[in-house]
């Protein structure tokens, strides 16, 4: 495997970091952390480089929160610095990291993203009989440190580059707790292993997307199953034999224990194709797409919450969600959302009171369609 050297000096120069902090600094310019970068901006970027060229380069604290929008995850949000840093990184060690991706591999990657994994998932619906669609515990937390750095390690020999990978991967902070035994393990050994990456570092989607190609390459090469599509941890594979997929299962177990991974077994299931299941945020059919119900309830209580108190904003505030939506059959449902939009903009401008605002969430209109 060909490995790339003498890329520090790209990393470091000052039109890539330059770049990096326009990037990290993208939809987020009225931050705090944003603003004070700012303030003295061409100083805090060579302080930057000077760190980096001296190896004294130390990350920051992450802060972190919960969400659950479909299963409990733990976010966490690297200092701005560091993103720049993580953005200088990815901007000149991505390219290399690209090219061990196949095609039908779709996180974080310019020109494919969720809808169009969604489309080829739909792709293969029309093409085969049924579907396995495969789910790793806990993927983020379950990422062991060592391992991926040898992954890293045959693709980039710079050794300075690898020292600011590292260091990155070294101080990740602590992830949700999951223990698992693999073969050979003692009674210490997943006590012993550091393992998790932080879900929202930039550096560590890349490495997560890294991590699984030799999975993709597996199913693709050894297996030789020609219909798969994996978005992150979420790998589908399709066949018309069931027993086919079943054996692609097994084979899947065994090879991921290298890795010390294991699939959710709540989350892996095999069915036909006929038959509409989720995937990525939309109920995928041969024929058609829907927006799960968890997903339009969501849309419905960010829709009360704006026209009350940020009515002006509403369209800035949804315009992620209408995206999203257009890209499955919602025609009706767009034009239903949008007449009650209008009719509650329409009442929330007629009544300014702070006890006729609260009314808006009594009209007939908008309860019938935030049931």
């Amino acid at each position: 495997m060909k490995t790339s050297k003498n890329l520090f000096e790209s990393i470091v120069a000052f039109e890539n970091v330059l770049s990096a902090a326009q990037k990290a600094a993208k939809g987020k310019q009225e931050q705090q952390s944003v603003l004070k970068f700012y303030n003295h901006f061409e100083e805090n970027l060579w302080q930057i480089i000077s760190e980096l060229r001296n190896k004294n380069y130390k990350p920051g604290t992450y802060k972190s929160f919960s969400i659950y929008k479909s299963k409990p995850r733990q976010i966490s949000a690297a200092p701005f610095r560091d993103r720049v840093v993580h953005h200088a990184l990815i901007a000149v060690v991505g390219p290399i990291l690209e090219r061990s991706f196949i095609f039908d591999t779709y996180a974080n990657r310019t020109g494919k993203g969720t809808h169009k994994a969604i489309e080829r998932y739909q792709h293969y619906l029309k093409k085969y009989a049924f579907v396995l669609k495969c789910d790793i515990r806990k993927y983020f937390p379950s990422i062991d440190h060592e391992i991926l750095k040898s992954l890293l390690r045959r693709k980039i020999a710079c050794a300075d580059t690898l020292w600011l990978i590292e260091t990155i991967i070294d101080n990740s902070n602590p992830q949700v707790e999951h223990l698992h035994y693999f073969p050979g393990d003692t009674l210490f050994t997943p006590h012993e292993r550091r393992r998790g990456l932080p879900i929202g570092n930039l550096t560590s989607q890349w490495f997560a997307n890294y991590y699984l190609s030799f999975l993709d390459h597996y199913v693709k090469e050894v297996l030789h199953c020609k219909g798969y599509v994996r978005y992150v941890d979420d790998g589908v594979l399709f066949s018309d034999s069931k027993q086919d997929l079943w054996e692609w299962k097994k084979a899947i177990d065994q090879f991921l224990e290298q890795y010390r991974l294991i699939l959710n077994p709540q989350r892996t299931e095999l069915y036909p194709s006929k038959e509409g299941k989720c995937f990525l945020g939309q109920k995928v059919f041969q024929s058609h797409r829907l927006l799960p119900a968890d997903n339009v309830r969501r849309a419905k209580r960010r829709i009360q919450c704006a026209l009350i108190a940020k009515p002006d904003n509403i369209r800035q505030i949804l315009s992620g969600w209408v995206g999203h939506a257009r890209q499955a059959d919602t025609r009706n449902l767009l034009r239903l959302i949008s007449g009650r939009i209008l009719s509650g903009y329409s009442l929330q401008k007629k009544y300014t009171s702070t006890s006729c605002r609260g009314s808006l969430l009594n009209t007939s209109d908008f309860l019938y369609y935030s049931k």
